[in-house]
Formats: structure tokens, sequence, C-alpha cells
């Protein structure tokens, strides 16, 4: 399926591109999130008209992120968990947890912009941990895992 990209998806294109992806990731991901819309006639000619609108929220968009990560760099979240006497937890720390304690905080960060890599955290200690605002604004915070 051919799709117009209404904003800059990571992995696929920027802003107006037409590019074709498969029609299940199309229909159930990115029209409804309103990334994308099919390619008509109709579609091309609004978006042609509405193309220096949706620049100017994009980079609306980059320049909040851009603040929020100079906020975010080397912040440090501290996590209280249960855990035994070798330093492994009851349970783990997961993206939830992070994003949770980072609203605590007073900032806004969606469970599935907090990335890691390794998976759950398991052990007491200090981790670096990546959130991706946008696609292309990434930070690196330290979340530290105490014992209660």
């Amino acid at each position: 399926m051919e799709i117009i990209l209404m904003e800059r998806v990571a992995n696929l294109g920027d802003l107006g591109d037409v590019v074709k992806v498969r029609a299940g990731y199309a229909r159930n991901f990115l029209i409804p999130k309103g990334k994308a819309q099919r390619v008509t006639a109709a579609n091309l000619a609004l978006f042609a008209q509405r193309r220096a609108e949706l620049e100017q929220a994009q980079q609306a968009r980059r320049a909040a992120a851009e603040g929020l990560k100079e906020k975010l760099e080397g912040l440090t979240v501290r996590i209280a968990r249960k855990a035994g006497e070798d330093g492994r937890l009851f349970g783990s720390v997961s993206n939830f947890d992070i994003s949770d304690e980072l609203a605590s905080q007073g900032f806004d960060i969606e469970r599935s912009a907090v990335r890691m890599p390794l998976g759950p955290l398991k052990a007491t200690g200090d981790y670096p941990v990546e959130v991706a605002i946008l696609s292309d604004v990434v930070t690196t915070i330290n979340v530290s895992v105490v014992p209660e």
C-alpha cells in the first residue's frame, strides 16, 4: 500500500515522502495515529495545501523535544525495590516503573519511549537507560535501583 507520510517516521521516511508499506502496518498503525494517509489525488492535493503548516508543527514538536532532552540529560531516577542479600530484586524494574517515576518528577514520558535493550533490571545498581522523546531525539538517563 502506498501512503504519504504526514510526519517523520523512524526507519521509514520524512514528512511528505510517498512510501510503500505493508497494508496492515498502514491500516492499523500509521493511518489511525495520523502519521500517514493513503495516496489519492485528493490526499495529494490536500497535503500540498497543508505542507507548510505540517512542517511548522513538526519543527515545534522537535523544538519542544530538544528542550525536554536538555532537562533530562544526566537526570538520575531512584527506584526502591525489595531485594535479597545478594542484590537481586524480588521482581524487576521495567520501562513502566521508570516512566511512572519520571511522571512523579514532572516529566511526561510515554512508557514506549523508555528503551531498555537488555530487558528489565533485575539487580540493584546504577544503569544507563535511553529515552526516545522523538524518533531522532534520544537522551540517556541514569536509573539507580536501591534496596528498600
